[in-house]
């Protein structure tokens, strides 16, 4: 092991890789307005993950007043709280981009048995 791993060790997050490509998630990410802190709920799919160690982020989308909000999260930040799996949903892709441009019942996902 080199120094680098060494470092990154003490900075990554257990158990926060609990989802996978899919899954529908509740993201408590901390948000910061002028000296005050809050907490904001960001709900949505997961339809990508990438990278490994502290660089490793994931995208979530959501559908909200009929527009797709896409937000990249870093898998290991410390603005993050935590991220619940509300629901498991079985897929076959490793990336979900085509989710972009489908709307309504045909963006549906099947859930996991």
């Amino acid at each position: 092991m080199n120094l680098i791993d060494l470092v990154e060790e003490k900075e990554l997050k257990r158990g926060r890789d609990a989802f996978r490509v899919g899954d529908k998630v509740s993201v408590h990410a901390i948000i910061k307005e002028g000296d005050k802190e809050r907490v904001q709920i960001f709900r949505g799919e997961v339809i990508a993950k990438r990278g490994s160690g502290l660089g490793a982020t994931f995208t979530v989308r959501k559908v909200s007043f009929g527009v797709g909000v896409e937000r990249i999260f870093p898998l290991h930040s410390k603005m993050i709280k935590k991220i619940e799996v509300e629901k498991q949903r079985k897929v076959r892709r490793a990336k979900l981009y085509y989710l972009r441009h489908i709307q309504g019942k045909a963006s549906r996902l099947k859930e996991q048995k």
